[in-house]
């Protein structure tokens, strides 16, 4: 069945080329089906700023997101279905987060693709890959990954970015001019940065009630930290294989704090994590940017999350990185990873007790903006959504 369903999307594909399309219709996706990521800020800015001559639509191949969409009052659609369909075919612009497969690859002839792409950040990716499960892919071109992954190799017309250091390495990795990359920033940092009014006026309006329940359960404790570990190729169990939870528990009980597990989207999730009096799992398909300012420790390791959470003010860091060794055999960097992160680094679980026992994890403010400059630079202060909309309207009058 798999393989039918490629073999249809490659008949189908030609013709996709053959529809007009329209310069005042932009469709959003995400990567399966999901309703997340600078695709998610992007779409819900538009549809509250956007000119109103246009049409900015939702597609998923995910019912419930199309449902959740829909709930606003906002335009979205199932892209399997003849609607859905035809705007993905009618429209001049996608905007995604990942591949045109975040919509529907064999509908994407003669479309203007932006890749708002979901992170800054050290590792090789795509086209750079030089090691790991997807060097036969990106590389060695494997016959199979080709023919299974169309999307992969579907460059983009305009690449999201940040500043010439990131630009460099990305252009090359989507093989695309540096030209084809815009410095904007990201439009999900915009709820990290936003006041507190605004962030509760988002958060009310378009965030879960499971959003707002952690956002209160957090005011219960004296410090929230939370842990974001990075996609790890080969690893399933990103909690219980590298922490003790019962020890762990009880050094946050102690002070009454809480830690928040929260998966990369990623990840099938094979831990099992008990319930605990201070330590809370929260879904992988979770958007954790509302819950974000609201935390104060960041506990990760090689994630692009470290630079999103830098821009706010007064957080600190703590890089869990008990697998370095394992970890850069699998996913090499482009930039030596010492000099391009901040935070406290510790090796083992022994190492990460002590310093929550200790609190011996206060960010250095100097490291903070060294790496603002770095990754952000003047982006750290645009409204990226704006900018993005009116570069394509821009684009527009071509």
């Amino acid at each position: 069945m798999k393989l039918l369903a490629y073999i249809i999307c490659y008949i189908i594909y030609p013709f996709s080329f053959l529809f007009p399309r329209s310069k005042r219709k932009y469709v959003f996706g995400s990567y399966r089906g999901t309703f997340a990521d600078n695709a998610k800020y992007l779409f819900l800015y538009a549809t509250e700023h956007g000119d109103r001559k246009n049409r900015y639509i939702w597609l998923s191949s995910n019912r419930n997101s199309v449902k959740k969409v829909r709930s606003y009052g906002l335009r979205a659609y199932w892209v399997l279905g003849p609607v859905g369909m035809w705007h993905a075919l009618t429209s001049r612009y996608w905007i995604f987060n990942s591949y045109t497969s975040d919509i529907m690859f064999c509908l994407s002839g003669r479309v203007e693709c932006i890749n708002l792409w979901h992170g800054v950040g050290l590792k090789r990716i795509e086209f750079n890959t030089i090691s790991g499960p997807l060097l036969d892919r990106f590389s060695k071109k494997n016959k199979y990954d080709v023919f299974c992954h169309p999307e992969s190799f579907r460059r983009p017309d305009w690449l999201l970015s940040s500043t010439p250091f990131q630009t460099s390495s990305l252009a090359r990795a989507f093989r695309i001019p540096e030209s084809n990359c815009i410095e904007m920033g990201y439009p999900r940092n915009s709820i990290l940065t936003a006041t507190e009014q605004e962030r509760k006026q988002f958060i009310n309006k378009y965030e879960p009630v499971q959003t707002l329940e952690l956002i209160k359960t957090i005011h219960d404790f004296d410090k929230v930290l939370i842990y974001m570990p990075t996609w790890r190729d080969s690893q399933r169990n990103v909690f219980t294989q590298s922490m003790d939870m019962e020890r762990l528990n009880g050094i946050l009980a102690a002070k009454n704090q809480l830690l928040i597990l929260k998966p990369h989207a990623n990840v099938v999730l094979t831990d099992n994590v008990k319930s605990l009096s201070n330590i809370m799992l929260v879904s992988p398909q979770m958007d954790i940017y509302p819950v974000m300012p609201y935390v104060d420790v960041m506990i990760t390791d090689y994630s692009s999350v470290l630079y999103d959470w830098l821009l706010m003010d007064n957080k600190d860091v703590i890089l869990y990185l008990y697998d370095y060794d394992d970890y850069v055999k699998e996913r090499d960097f482009y930039y030596p990873f010492d000099e391009n992160v901040a935070g406290k680094k510790v090796y083992d679980f022994d190492s990460l007790c002590s310093c929550l026992e200790t609190g011996d994890y206060v960010l250095d403010a100097g490291e903070r903006m060294r790496m603002i400059d770095k990754f952000w630079g003047k982006t750290a202060g645009y409204d990226s959504s704006k900018m993005i909309l009116d570069f394509i309207k821009g684009q527009q009058r071509q």
